[in-house]
């Protein structure tokens, strides 16, 4: 087996992990001895034991003079756990291949440093693409602060998102919206406006065929603080929280209230009636939140877009037409003046789900 191979399995290990190891990355490790594996790991959540140490212990006494394939550097500071790097060298290793460097500034190649004066052989950048894009959400978290934002919408062959009557049950199919129910369940925080929210009371929780998934945060933008008193997002039976962002001179006594049921009220700043976006994903990164799923509607969806705040988009298209010239589109808004001024998208994928095509790619900055 070769390097790739190893590497291959390794980054196989760390998506098991997938929405579970917040704000840590996900991890995979390898312990390779005499052309054969010996032992695997992964960090499965946050405080938990390191992909590294878990192989390594896993290996025992046989880890000395094998080859430790891992998809990010290893830690070289005190966290929630201890330096891997120590646990690696005591180990007697005599040889590391990493896939990546690790981005957060306590790390950043120091892991690698102490490693080679251990006198150990490592090998850095095997798969290094495909272990970035595994962690993607822990780059953009650690290098920036902030959550990486994804958006998301359902809408018809002509650009609809809702018949000119309102009616949006359904535009995809149940294939979708199970795809949608696993990026919650993988995802931190979840988001839209009070208007999806006076409209379609919906719940913004994890639903997935056979087995519990785990509740995003739920996340409404509500600068006068309209939403109901009995709605689902304020009702919820969840672990995860709701947090109602207003502006700074909502309501104080509907605050109180709401806060009496367990919401967590933010009020952020505002120009015009509109929220301060940036201040609300610098906030939820101080929380370590390191994701967050816009699922619209039109107006918030065009507010990321022309803040230039979005990294990711998932357009889920149903093979339907329903037209009507004031039927809503998923990206309201005032919209660009100029073909040039455009939102562009790079590394476009296009997948069939049972009918509907999901379109994903990447904002450009």
């Amino acid at each position: 087996m070769d390097h790739r191979t190893l590497m291959a399995r390794a980054l196989e290990l760390a998506a098991l992990a997938k929405g579970r190891t917040s704000p840590n990355p996900m991890v995979g490790a390898v312990v390779v001895k005499e052309g054969r594996i010996i032992a695997e790991g992964y960090h499965q959540k946050a405080g938990t034991s390191h992909a590294e140490v878990i192989a390594l212990e896993q290996a025992g006494p046989a880890a000395r003079d094998a080859t430790l394939y891992v998809t990010l550097e290893p830690c070289s500071h005190y966290g929630r756990t201890p330096p891997c790097v120590n646990k690696i060298i005591a180990a007697g290793v005599k040889e590391a291949v990493v896939a990546m460097t690790d981005p957060n500034p306590l790390v950043n190649g120091r892991g690698i440093k102490m490693l080679r004066e251990a006198g150990i052989k490592v090998i850095v950048g095997v798969l290094q693409k495909e272990a970035e894009k595994l962690n993607e959400v822990f780059i953009k978290y650690i290098t920036t602060g902030r959550p990486f934002v994804a958006l998301k919408w359902a809408m018809t062959l002509d650009g609809k998102i809702a018949t000119v009557a309102g009616d949006a049950k359904w535009i995809s199919n149940e294939v979708s919206r199970a795809y949608v129910h696993t990026l919650r369940d993988e995802t931190d925080a979840i988001l839209v406006g009070i208007n999806t929210v006076l409209s379609d009371n919906p719940s913004l929780n994890t639903r997935l065929p056979g087995k519990k998934g785990k509740d995003p945060i739920r996340v409404i933008l509500d600068s006068r603080l309209r939403v109901p008193l009995n709605s689902n997002v304020v009702n919820l039976d969840s672990p995860a929280p709701t947090i109602i962002c207003c502006a700074e001179n909502a309501d104080k006594e509907k605050i109180s209230r709401l806060e009496e049921k367990g919401v967590l009220v933010w009020q952020l700043p505002s120009s015009a009636g509109l929220l301060d976006l940036s201040c609300l994903l610098d906030r939820l990164g101080a929380k370590e939140v390191t994701s967050l799923l816009v699922e619209g509607g039109g107006t918030v969806i065009e507010s990321y877009l022309r803040q230039r705040l979005a990294d990711k988009l998932y357009c889920f298209i149903a093979p339907k037409i329903v037209g009507g010239q004031q039927a809503k589109t998923p990206v309201e808004g005032r919209g660009v003046q100029s073909m040039a001024e455009a939102y562009r998208l790079a590394e476009l994928n296009c997948e069939n789900m049972a009918g509907d095509l999901l379109v994903t790619g990447y904002f450009r900055k």
